[in-house]
């Protein structure tokens, strides 16, 4: 008789990236992470979502409850995401207003970001982004999505260009493993919160 090997369920992760700059190395920490899913994480899979097509926020776009098309498949990517993945640069101390907008588009009634798991990475700024991870979590209270707290992930500015390549790319292998701990603890708090469901 052979023995039954028990697998994780796979969780899907929506990926964010709050610079809209091709080069950023927000965008180039979620790239690596959607290549260290596919090489060595079992169960996640990850899609990167691009925020740059939303207008801003202005309610006189919604129609009878409804949103502009690019709005609407935007939030229904976040609807049928597990959980979410955010690269936050900081912008004068605070979350970039791509970012924030894409938030607020997505919170409107009904709030698909409702009890969700979260993780945030970051590159740039004097704290490594520190000060947009903190004012992200605390949008988070109020959109009832649910941050890992450790661990946390902040890449300084002037550290970030040794880590990655001419193309963006993260090359820095202790960067990397550092980005797998993050993957790892959201793909287990992302199945806890699921268990209680």
């Amino acid at each position: 008789m052979e023995a039954v090997v028990a697998t994780k369920p796979v969780i899907t992760v929506a990926a964010l990236c709050g610079s809209l700059r091709k080069g950023s190395f927000n965008r180039g920490l979620l790239r690596s992470a959607i290549q260290i899913c596919n090489e060595s994480i079992n169960g996640i899979k990850i899609e990167y979502i691009e925020i740059a097509p939303l207008p801003m926020l202005n309610t006189d776009l919604e129609v009878n409850g409804t949103f502009p098309p690019v709005v609407e498949a935007f939030r229904q990517k976040i609807r049928e995401a597990d959980s979410v993945l955010f690269a936050s640069p900081e912008y004068n101390y605070s979350v970039t207003a791509p970012l924030k907008n894409a938030i607020d588009w997505a919170s409107r009634p009904p709030n698909v970001w409702a009890d969700k798991a979260a993780a945030i990475v970051s590159a740039g700024g004097g704290f490594g982004g520190g000060l947009s991870q903190y004012h992200l979590r605390q949008i988070g209270v109020y959109i009832d999505l649910h941050f890992i707290n450790k661990p946390e992930f902040f890449l300084n500015a002037f550290q970030a260009p040794s880590k990655f390549d001419s193309d963006g790319n993260l090359i820095d292998m202790a960067t990397k493993a550092k980005l797998k701990e993050v993957l790892l603890s959201l793909q287990a708090f992302t199945l806890r919160l699921q268990s209680k469901c």
